[in-house]
């Protein structure tokens, strides 16, 4: 996977240095905007606020449900998506519950390393942005010249309405991932190398305009979120299993398919899980704690329950009726597995100290921990070896001479 940030530099014609945003309340109601990042580390550093006490602390309840709203919005697009918000934004309680739940939100799709995921939330917040970008027209200049080379905005004759002009060259950029065919080049006004946003079915010239920006909020978020993901450690990322799992779940009944940890290869299954399917597939009694952290665990990972049933077939007790309503029991309640010290309780756990060096790091609670850390691990070594490659195929093409054939078809076709 190529870093979408390399992109990001090399095609996007936006200002080196974004303007100055003195007012906070803009900041906080858009938290994306690169002005924020500062805004944001200060509303952490200010009110004592560490990772930890994000996802802890009860005095931060606020900012956690508005998070979970702001990704559950995302991933299940019921009504669309909500730009209206509910905070305060002129107090500073409200501005630091907008700005963190963007935050806390950010973390949790970074630690799910689920691109599903990432690609439904930036979704949900380059919308979300788009609408809000529309109605402001106060701060509108200004966040546009955020994401666009410049801009300019005439006053419509006998109206309180402008028309505004984006530069051709980010025009260009832009209009080829939109559809419609307002946004042909061959549809717009073109002068001295400016486009003119003319009002169209219903949204006046701002809204056209905020739909442009629109584009540059997904790439900006996904780039973000890639740089976060790289920077990721096992147990950072593992501070947010909870949350993680839940949304996770919420996605998969979303799109009525399983979730992304299904496409987890069998060598990132934690070993509890691992023991527990290859005992029962030659014939070993499996104990109670054992059978219902399979069927747990095979749910959470995203397993059909015929799936799920299947790795009972050879239990020396198996039936077939007994066997499918117990698990879809399991499914109908949404049982979380256990634990790594219920397991170690019942039995269940089969690694011993220095077994397995990633069940002995000190995080390491929970099964699923386990699994997202081998998938993060597979994610990278894939993302490095692919940009090493790009790298390598790069220097190839540049340092080897062009043969024969290649220079004939050079000039047949000039």
């Amino acid at each position: 996977m190529k870093n979408p940030r390399d992109s990001l530099n090399a095609t996007m014609p936006m200002p080196l240095t974004p303007p100055a945003i003195e007012d906070v309340s803009v900041l906080a109601r858009y938290p994306f905007l690169p002005q924020s990042s500062e805004f944001i580390r200060e509303q952490l550093s200010s009110n004592g606020i560490t990772v930890e006490g994000l996802i802890e602390e009860p005095w931060l309840e606020d900012v956690r449900r508005r998070g979970s709203l702001r990704l559950v919005e995302a991933v299940t697009h019921r009504d669309g998506i909500d730009a209206a918000t509910t905070i305060d934004i002129s107090s500073d309680i409200g501005r630091m519950t907008e700005a963190l739940s963007f935050l806390h939100a950010m973390l949790i799709v970074c630690a799910s390393f689920e691109d599903r995921l990432l690609a439904r939330w930036v979704e949900g917040e380059a919308s979300r942005a788009d609408q809000l970008f529309g109605m402001d027209g106060e701060n509108f200049d200004i966040i546009a010249r955020t994401y666009l080379s410049d801009i300019r905005s005439e006053p419509v004759p006998g109206t309180t309405e402008v028309t505004y002009h984006v530069p051709l060259v980010d025009y260009l950029e832009l209009c080829p991932k939109i559809t419609g065919r307002y946004w042909r080049l061959v549809n717009r006004p073109v002068k001295a190398g400016w486009v003119r946003m003319d009002p169209d079915v219903g949204e006046s010239s701002r809204q056209r305009t905020a739909r442009l920006l629109k584009e540059r909020v997904r790439t900006s978020l996904t780039a973000d979120c890639a740089s976060r993901i790289a920077k990721m450690d096992d147990a950072f990322a593992g501070l947010f299993a909870d949350p993680v799992d839940r949304i996770l779940g919420l996605l998969s009944e979303s799109v009525q398919a399983e979730m992304p940890m299904s496409a987890a290869v069998r060598e990132d299954w934690p070993p509890c899980f691992e023991s527990a399917v290859a005992e029962l597939s030659q014939g070993i009694n499996v104990n109670h704690t054992g059978r219902v952290f399979l069927a747990a665990m095979s749910r959470a990972m995203g397993h059909t329950p015929e799936v799920t049933i299947s790795f009972f077939a050879n239990a020396p007790d198996y039936s077939a009726d007994t066997t499918t309503y117990q698990v879809n029991h399991i499914y109908e309640r949404k049982y979380t597995p256990h634990g790594c010290a219920a397991l170690k309780t019942g039995a269940r756990c089969p690694v011993s100290f220095g077994d397995d060096r990633l069940c002995d790091q000190e995080w390491m609670t929970h099964p699923l921990k386990y699994l997202r850390a081998k998938q993060r691990r597979r994610y990278q070594e894939e993302n490095q070896a692919e940009i090493q490659a790009d790298e390598s195929a790069a220097g190839t093409s540049q340092n080897r001479p062009i043969d024969v054939a290649e220079s004939n078809e050079l000039d047949d076709s000039s």
